[in-house]
């Protein structure tokens, strides 16, 4: 693989139209990027029949180039409007938006910048130092450890839920009790499916993200007559700089969260959502001040957006090496493969290895160069929510209402969306935690389907297995870290 890097960046260069076609695949991923509902999986679905005919390996340089950005971009929105751009930069927003309302945008953008082109870079470094080694580990990864590992991401409700947790769990239990909305994996019977045909494939889970985080924010906007100098996103080159050298500053809980998202991204199954609130639960656990988190703790904007940018070198090693998608856009990354007429498999590691080492190559390129565009463009892009509350709304309506449609492709998920933002804005009003909500709603099903595998291949004996024994161990120390840090958080009536 080492030797193979160098041929990488010599193809890459062998011809002035490829760095053309990455510099254009990343200008259009940071678009799907921005714009909420877009994401990776739609860009690589939309762009396959256009790489018909093309040289295989410089269509995937395509294609790797344009969903390895997606996440970087859809920081901007998420800290500037609190409007997530996809399903993972949910997480950026719960420090994100604190930071920009207290005039720190640039701070916000150049920690979440910085952080995602270095999360992509070390997603890159562990599809190269990985690839030949985890055969084995894949093929350890039983239902159990599914289960498991799903509950533990369950369990870092409490992380995020701040002084009350019971407040968390609730709000979590509503999140799980929309996720098992559809067909039952073990029977087929529709459940809470209120005898409507169009909820048997389930909730559309992006439009319930939106409808809990977006549009609670719009509709705050409005009812308090929110104008520009509540949401000041203007700031300097220096307050960008500044943002960078926090992520230095928490090179640590950088390099961690880094490693985290990759391991969790080369999970078939788990996805960029959960390596987000996976690694922002840890930077909860492992800061000495959690009591900031959700006000605008530069933490909690690097913790994420590492996560979110180094799973996609993770989430292609199943892809690649045996042809199980990590996530949704490596299940459409997958049916690219095909028609680009590369067969995934171990194979591919022994006969193309040169293929590989530039997939590797572009999603570092492509990574650092999305930071740069940014860099040069965030200015003006941060200059539009400068607008008055009555321009920012209707445009945010806008930009929340195409985003679910081109999620779900259903009128009917708009209505939902509309429903749930009610409740949404009351958890908003009250000061309830929201990050529950999305946690217990992306692993809710992935729990379910696989304890019934479990429980059927071994019956209870699951738990006994010692990968499972280190998993409970790792559930139990986590809740011992939150009880612990409570007691730290400042209590009522002892000052602040």
């Amino acid at each position: 693989m080492l030797q193979a890097l160098p041929e990488g960046l010599l193809f890459l260069l062998s011809d002035p139209l490829i760095p053309a076609l990455m510099v254009m695949a990343v200008l259009l991923g940071i678009f799907f990027g921005m714009v909420p509902g877009l994401g990776g999986t739609l860009a690589i679905a939309l762009f396959i029949p256009l790489m018909i005919g093309v040289d295989p390996l410089i269509g995937m340089v395509f294609l790797i180039s344009m969903h390895a950005v997606v996440h970087t971009a859809g920081s901007i929105p998420s800290i500037l409007f609190g409007i997530p751009g996809t399903g993972a930069d949910a997480a950026t927003v719960m420090d994100g938006l604190p930071l920009t309302r207290k005039g720190q945008a640039g701070r916000a953008l150049g920690a979440s910048l910085l952080a995602s082109g270095i999360g992509g870079v070390v997603g890159a470094l562990f599809l190269m130092l990985m690839m030949p080694l985890l055969e084995p580990l894949i093929l350890m990864i039983t239902p159990a450890e599914y289960f498991l590992l799903t509950m533990l991401g369950i369990s870092f409700i409490s992380a995020v839920s701040g002084k009350s947790l019971r407040k968390g769990i609730a709000v979590g239990c509503l999140g799980l009790c929309l996720s098992f909305v559809g067909l039952a994996p073990q029977t087929g019977e529709p459940r809470y499916t209120l005898g409507q045909v169009f909820l048997w494939g389930g909730l559309d889970y992006l439009s319930l993200v939106l409808a809990i985080f977006a549009l609670p924010e719009l509709y705050s906007m409005i009812v308090t007559r929110r104008q520009t100098p509540h949401l000041n996103p203007a700031y300097t080159t220096s307050d960008v700089l500044g943002g960078m050298r926090e992520v230095l500053k928490h090179k640590w809980l950088t390099l961690r969260t880094s490693i985290m998202g990759a391991v969790i991204g080369f999970i078939p199954g788990l996805g960029g959502d959960v390596a987000s609130w996976f690694c922002y639960g840890h930077a909860v656990q492992s800061s000495k001040h959690p009591e900031q988190f959700g006000k605008g703790a530069i933490e909690g904007v690097i913790a994420p957006e590492t996560a979110n940018n180094s799973k996609e070198g993770g989430a292609l090693i199943p892809t690649l090496l045996f042809g199980i998608p990590g996530s949704s856009g490596m299940a459409v990354l997958l049916l690219a493969l095909v028609v680009l007429d590369i067969q995934p498999g171990p194979g591919l590691l022994l006969d193309q290895p040169e293929l590989i080492a530039t997939l590797i190559v572009a999603l570092v390129v492509a990574n650092l160069l999305a930071v740069v565009i940014l860099l040069v463009a965030g200015r003006h892009l941060a200059a539009c929510s400068s607008l008055p509350a009555g321009i920012i709304f209707p445009v945010g309506v806008v930009m929340v209402v195409c985003g679910s449609y081109v999620s779900s492709l259903s009128w009917v998920y708009l209505c939902i969306m509309l429903a749930v933002s009610l409740p949404g804005y009351w958890l908003k009003k009250h000061n309830w935690p929201r990050a529950p909500f999305v946690i217990g709603l992306v692993l809710g099903s992935r729990a379910e389907l696989s304890l019934i595998q479990a429980m059927t291949i071994w019956g209870y004996d699951f738990f006994l297995r010692p990968v499972s024994l280190v998993l409970l161990a790792a559930m139990a120390g986590s809740l011992v870290i939150y009880f612990r840090l409570r007691r730290r958080l400042p209590q009522p009536g002892k000052g602040l």
